[in-house]
């Protein structure tokens, strides 16, 4: 049987993390790709490459995929010899060299049917006008040209296999997208640019039975909302749960699995849209 490849990168927690696990649970190989580097112009934590290797054990163990003595395979050898569910690459998504070296991998691997342009940084918590350049430039590079730059890598390699083909590019942007956001004015925009993008890249791939969606999460319990909560002196991250409808934060679970939706046979339909998965925020 053909292996089916999806990359998703920013995979090293959070959403990617869960949307690592969500594909593999419905049968899909996935190279999960993480910068696993600090960004100099940002005060908190990346994903660290440990953090990678245990998304990448834990599909494993999953997938059932263990050694004779029922211990996970090693991490580091999955990603030396090319597990059979998932493989933990570090590339930074916005480094279009690396980016294009990680997409010759997964074609070699397999067919390579879809990209999860999950990757994404946050900063803010002041007027637009008094963001740091350098904290602009960050948001920029990793939010929106990341995503324009994997399309640009990924697009043609999706539409290189035969006919009727089901290849499938998903953005993660956000709730800010369309709901303003006081002290995330750039923040927002990439998250719009990236949208728009999506919308216009769908038209291009008119007739060509690839797909290009985004989702937009809301207020999810991850490593991104955390540092929200401190850029705006939250005592804690579930502060932000009354402003959903749903009165509590989303699981990186609720997120992952429209994202698998999409990906699947039953989201074959849709295509130029971004679907929410945002507790009611943006109601």
């Amino acid at each position: 049987m053909t292996r089916r490849v999806a990359i998703v990168t920013g995979a090293g927690r959070g959403i990617g993390a869960a949307t690592v696990a969500a594909l593999v649970a419905d049968g899909w190989s996935v190279v999960a790709v993480d910068r696993c580097a600090p960004d100099r112009r940002l005060p908190y934590a990346m994903a660290s490459e440990r953090e990678l290797d245990a998304v990448v054990a834990a599909a494993a163990e999953r997938a059932g995929h263990v050694d004779p003595g029922g211990a996970v395979a090693d991490p580091a050898e999955e990603r030396d010899a090319g597990g059979d569910v998932a493989r933990a690459v570090v590339a930074d998504a916005t480094d279009a060299g690396a980016l294009a070296s990680v997409i010759e991998g997964a074609e070699a691997w397999g067919d390579l049917e879809a990209f999860v342009a999950n990757a994404g940084v946050i900063a803010g918590g002041v007027p637009a006008w008094e963001l740091p350049a350098d904290q602009q430039r960050a948001l920029l590079e990793v939010n929106l040209e990341a995503v324009v730059t994997a399309a640009r890598l990924v697009v043609p390699s999706l539409l290189g296999r035969p006919r009727p083909r089901s290849g499938r590019f998903v953005a993660v942007t956000s709730s800010g997208a369309t709901r303003a956001l006081s002290g995330l004015a750039v923040y927002s925009a990439t998250k719009a640019g990236v949208e728009g993008f999506v919308r216009s890249l769908a038209a291009d791939l008119h007739g060509s039975g690839v797909t290009a969606n985004a989702v937009a999460p809301g207020s999810t319990d991850t490593p991104l909302l955390a540092e929200s909560a401190r850029l705006f002196e939250l005592p804690s991250p579930h502060d932000f749960a009354p402003r959903q409808p749903l009165e509590r934060l989303l699981e990186p679970s609720e997120v992952a699995a429209m994202i698998a939706w999409l990906l699947g046979p039953n989201g074959s339909g849709v295509t130029g849209a971004t679907l929410p998965v945002d507790g009611g925020l943006t109601v």
